[in-house]
């Protein structure tokens, strides 16, 4: 079959797109569409935020191709636009099944059900698809064998949702062909609006902590499972080779997590004598001098780590299971080594005073990473914080747009949406308008791409709550 797969049109209009100016390949599709075509289906993937596709350019695209099949990845944020694509697509293609899948639909199945789409694959996709691609090949949209796929969502013939038992998570992941590469255009990838050569790797799925505010633990599982190193090297080395890349961002939530995975990725590495240069995320308590050291030999020239706040009890509540010391002293740490390093921090967990969230800004500027993220606590479907949210009537805005983290959409027990957004924007000012990290930035050359990130909105989007002045003193 001829299977279209796609990021909905008319979302690089998105905040979620056009901030950071960071355009990152849609691999769970392309993972999809490997198995797809291993399967002996022709697939096609429309990377409509890369490419800044309207509707009008998409529905064009999806005409060309004349599929039989069309499926969306969605994410909160775009949901609106993949229900607005699909009510036109139905009357250009009344007879092609519509499929979504990724976070938003896996939790919010219903709703997409009742915004038009015909199936949702709910969770990991890749066995899931392949099997509901040959069943509506070999028997026609609708069809009674539906019921027998695992993981899906649908309407049967009466109007009622039918939700079938979950699928299984895969236990080995390289039983997948790497992601269908080939059916993306390498070149509309970009880290701070730069074009560069970059590829996107991912290692590993699941995180076994279930961070309240995190959809990873309930999307891919509390289980994490790692490919062997020598699949991922294997990959690298053909991303290097066939597309001329050097830099590897891996995507994966924390790469760390298995000291085994590191310590062959690093001989892997090492014995193929690849030049490369890579950036990943890791938990404060899960690195150590010789980790970073033995990272830093084979190319690691950034790292992440996801501290989120300066209080203890809020740690614990939102699950990170580390200390306020593990964070101290993974950030001197990398910074003795001379190794970029980025903290995020969110402001808003429900319970919090403006104070708490300020001594959450104080630390970040404390702790000095190379680059700070603050973000706003977003329940986003699917989480606990979500669950949290409802029971307590805190979700003040349910345009699922907003839904970016630098949008106040939940107030608090003690202050509003607004009150948050205020405080986002006061604290950019108070992390980046310092005459010593300016100065800093000045001096490594790196002055331009920070000032692009803020320029695209991070301090331009909150400009009705506060208009930030740069001053030396704050």
């Amino acid at each position: 079959m001829k299977v279209l797969l796609a990021l909905p049109p008319e979302t690089h209009e998105l905040e979620v797109y056009k901030i950071l100016g960071a355009n990152a390949p849609p691999l769970g599709l392309a993972w999809i569409a490997a198995v797809l075509e291993r399967a002996g289906h022709k697939v096609k993937i429309i990377d409509s935020p890369a490419r800044k596709l309207g509707l009008k350019e998409f529905i064009q695209m999806v005409k060309s191709f004349s599929p039989d099949v069309i499926g969306f990845s969605i994410i909160t944020p775009t949901a609106y636009r993949a229900y607005r694509a699909i009510k036109l697509l139905k009357e250009f293609f009344s007879d092609i099944p519509l499929v979504a899948g990724g976070p938003h639909p896996t939790f919010k199945y219903d709703e997409c059900l009742n915004q038009g789409f015909d199936v949702v694959v709910c969770g990991e996709g890749e066995l899931t698809a392949t099997e509901l691609i040959n069943c509506i090949e070999r028997y026609g949209f609708p069809n009674d064998k539906l019921r027998e796929i695992q993981g899906i969502a649908f309407k049967d013939k009466e109007g009622r949702i039918i939700k079938t038992p979950p699928r299984r998570l895969i236990d080995d992941l390289s039983s997948l062909p790497w992601p269908a590469h080939h059916l993306l255009d390498m070149e509309l990838y970009s880290i701070f609006s730069r074009r560069m050569r970059v590829a996107h790797v991912i290692a590993s799925r699941g995180c076994p902590y279930g961070c309240i505010f995190c959809s990873t633990s309930y999307f891919w599982g509390r289980r994490v499972r790692f490919r062997p190193a020598k699949d991922v090297v294997d990959e690298i080395e053909y991303l290097v080779s066939k597309y001329g890349v050097n830099k590897i961002a891996f995507m994966d939530d924390e790469l760390t997590s298995s000291r085994t995975f590191i310590n062959e990725f690093i001989r892997e590495v090492k014995e193929r004598k690849l030049d490369i240069e890579f950036t990943c995320g890791s938990r404060v308590d899960h690195i150590d001098r010789e980790l970073i050291k033995g990272m830093m030999d084979v190319g690691l020239k950034a790292i992440y780590f996801g501290v989120e706040s300066a209080s203890q009890e809020t740690l614990n509540k939102i699950g990170k299971r580390f200390t306020l010391d593990h964070v101290v002293k993974a950030f001197k740490l990398v910074k003795e080594l001379n190794l970029y390093n980025v903290g995020t921090f969110i402001l808003g967990f429900p319970w919090e005073s403006l104070d708490d969230m300020w001594r959450t800004v104080e630390f970040a500027v404390k702790l000095d990473p190379s680059l700070a993220q603050f973000t706003i606590a977003t329940p986003y479907p699917g989480t606990p914080l979500y669950d949290y949210a409802l029971r307590n009537n805190l979700i003040v805005d349910y345009n699922w747009e907003h839904y970016t983290t630098l949008r106040p959409v939940m107030r608090g027990f003690n202050f509003s949406a607004g009150d948050v957004g205020k405080l986002l924007a006061k604290a950019y000012r108070r992390f980046y308008l310092r005459c010593e990290f300016i100065l800093r930035e000045l001096k490594s050359g790196r002055l331009y791409e920070i000032k692009s990130v803020i320029s695209k909105g991070i301090l331009n989007l909150f400009d009705y709550y506060i208009r930030p002045r740069i001053s030396c003193s704050n």
